[in-house]
C-alpha cells in the first residue's frame, strides 16, 4: 500500500509545466490520496457511506411524499434540520477561531491546529448547506436564492446575508487549504501574501457567520424567546466550546492512527480556551433563565415549557436538563486538576460539552421559539424517523468530507519534503488511514 507521503506529490511537475497542466494532475493526486488507505480507513469510510446512503434514501422519500413525513407543522416550521444547521454554523466558526492564538499571538505550535480547523470548517459548512437543502420543501426551487438568477432580496433579508456569509466562508477556507496543498504539490514554499491575509479575513468572517445567524433569529419580533441582545454573544461563546472540543478529540484520533504529533502546547491552548468558554456559555444560559423566570415577560411561557413543561406538555424538558447536566459535568471535569494529563478523561469531558451545546443550540433553542405559538397554543414537535435518518446521513457525509480532507493534508501537517521522503529515514512509514 502506497504511503500518504508518497502519493501527495509524485510524480512532481516539470520545471516549465504550466498551471493548466499541473493543476489537473494535482486534483487527480488529491483524489487518489483521499481514497487510498489502510483496511481500517476503508472500514470507517464504508460505515459513513452506508449511513449517508440511508439518509439520501430518506431524503428521497421526503421529496416524494412532501414535508408531511416530518414532525414539523404550520405551528413549528423549523425542527431538527434547522437545529443542526444552527449548531453546524457554530462548529465551523469555532474551528477557525483557533486562528486567533496562532497568528495574533504568534503561537507557531498552533499552526497545524489552524489547518485542521480550516478543514473542519469546510466540512461543517458543507453540513450546514445540506441541512438547509433538507429543510426546503421544494429543493428544485433552490435557484430562487441564487444572485443574478433568482430574486435575491439583499440587503433587506437576513436570509440573503446568511447565504452570502456561509458561501463566502466556504470559499475562504477552500482557498487557504487548497493553496497550501497545491504549493506542496509543486514543491514550492507558500507565499504568505496568498494565504495569510485570507487567514486573518477568516477570523472576522467566522464571527460574522455566527453573528448573522444569531441576528436571523433575534430579529424576528414575533418570536419573543429569541428577542434578546445576548443571543449573538451566546452563539459565539458556544462556538468556542464546540470547536475546540471537537478538535481535541479529532487531533487525538489522528495521532493514534499514525497521523502527526501535535505536541502538548496546542493541547494546553485548546484546553484553556475550552475551560473559559464553557463557563461563559453556562453563565449566559443562566442569565437567560434568570431573566425569564424572575422578571416574566413575553418569553416566560417558553422558558417554563423548556425547563419544566407547560400545561402538561413536557417534550423538551428531558432534552433541556440533559444539556444542563452535560455542560455542568463537562465544566467540572475540565476545571478539575490533572484532567489534561488523562487523555480519556479529557476526551469524555469534550464529548459531554459537545453534545450539551448541540442540544442547547438545537432542540433547546430553535424548537421552543415556536412553543407556545403566536396564537398562544402549545403544539409540540418531535422529529420523525425520516428526520433522524436524514440528519444522520448529513453528519455522516460531513465526517466523510472531514476525514478525506485531513488525509490529503497530512503531508502538509507533517511538513514532509515535496518528493515524499521522510525526514527520518529510519522512521516507520506513516499509515495512510486517519480518523476512524
Amino acid at each position: 500500500m502506497t504511503s500518504a507521503a508518497a502519493t501527495v506529490s509524485e510524480p512532481r511537475p516539470g520545471p516549465h509545466e504550466g498551471h493548466a497542466v499541473s493543476y489537473p494532475r494535482f486534483l487527480l493526486r488529491v483524489l487518489w490520496l483521499a481514497t487510498d488507505g489502510s483496511p481500517r480507513f476503508y472500514a470507517w469510510m464504508t460505515v459513513l457511506t452506508a449511513i449517508a446512503l440511508v439518509g439520501l434514501h430518506a431524503w428521497a422519500v421526503q421529496v416524494r411524499d412532501g414535508m408531511g413525513v416530518t414532525g414539523m407543522t404550520d405551528h413549528v416550521s423549523w425542527g431538527l434540520y434547522i437545529a443542526n444547521f444552527t449548531f453546524g454554523v457554530g462548529l465551523a466558526a469555532g474551528a477557525v477561531m483557533m486562528v486567533i492564538p496562532a497568528y495574533l499571538f504568534h503561537d507557531r505550535d498552533m499552526h497545524d491546529v489552524v489547518i485542521v480547523g480550516e478543514l473542519l470548517a469546510i466540512a461543517a459548512i458543507t453540513v450546514c448547506i445540506l441541512f438547509v437543502m433538507a429543510d426546503l420543501g421544494r429543493p428544485d426551487r433552490f435557484w430562487h436564492m441564487l444572485p443574478g438568477i433568482g430574486r435575491f432580496h439583499w440587503p433587506m433579508s437576513l436570509l440573503t446575508w446568511d447565504v452570502l456569509v456561509l458561501n463566502g466562508y466556504l470559499l475562504l477556507n477552500l482557498h487557504i487549504c487548497g493553496y497550501l496543498l497545491y504549493m506542496r504539490f509543486l514543491g514550492r514554499k507558500p507565499d504568505p501574501r496568498w494565504y495569510v491575509p485570507f487567514v486573518f479575513l477568516s477570523i472576522g468572517w467566522a464571527i460574522s457567520v455566527h453573528t448573522v445567524t444569531a441576528f436571523l433569529y433575534c430579529g424576528l419580533g414575533g418570536r419573543p424567546f429569541w428577542n434578546t441582545a445576548l443571543l449573538a454573544p451566546r452563539f459565539l461563546a458556544s462556538a468556542f466550546v464546540s470547536g475546540p472540543a471537537f478538535l481535541i478529540v479529532a487531533l487525538r484520533l489522528i495521532e493514534s492512527q499514525g497521523g502527526f504529533a501535535v505536541g502538548p502546547g496546542p493541547r494546553r491552548t485548546l484546553h484553556g480556551i475550552l475551560r473559559v468558554a464553557i463557563l461563559v456559555n453556562l453563565l449566559m444560559v443562566g442569565s437567560e433563565a434568570f431573566t425569564a423566570f424572575y422578571t416574566g415577560g413575553g418569553h416566560a411561557a417558553t422558558a417554563q415549557y423548556l425547563f419544566f413543561g407547560l400545561h402538561g406538555h413536557t417534550a423538551l424538558v428531558a432534552w433541556t436538563w440533559t444539556a444542563v447536566a452535560f455542560g455542568v459535568v463537562a465544566a467540572v471535569a475540565l476545571l478539575w486538576p490533572g484532567t489534561a494529563a488523562h487523555p480519556w478523561r479529557l476526551d469524555a469531558a469534550c464529548a459531554l460539552a459537545f453534545v450539551g451545546v448541540w442540544i442547547e443550540k438545537g432542540m433547546g433553542l430553535i424548537v421552543p421559539g415556536f412553543v407556545p405559538s403566536t396564537l398562544h397554543e402549545v403544539v409540540e414537535y418531535a422529529p420523525t424517523l425520516v428526520e433522524w435518518q436524514i440528519s444522520a446521513g448529513v453528519w455522516a457525509f460531513g465526517l466523510l468530507v472531514f476525514t478525506a480532507a485531513v488525509k490529503v493534508a497530512l503531508p502538509v501537517l507533517r511538513d514532509e519534503p515535496a518528493g515524499g521522503e521522510r525526514a527520518d529515514a529510519s522512521a516507520t512509514p506513516v499509515a495512510s488511514g486517519t480518523a476512524g
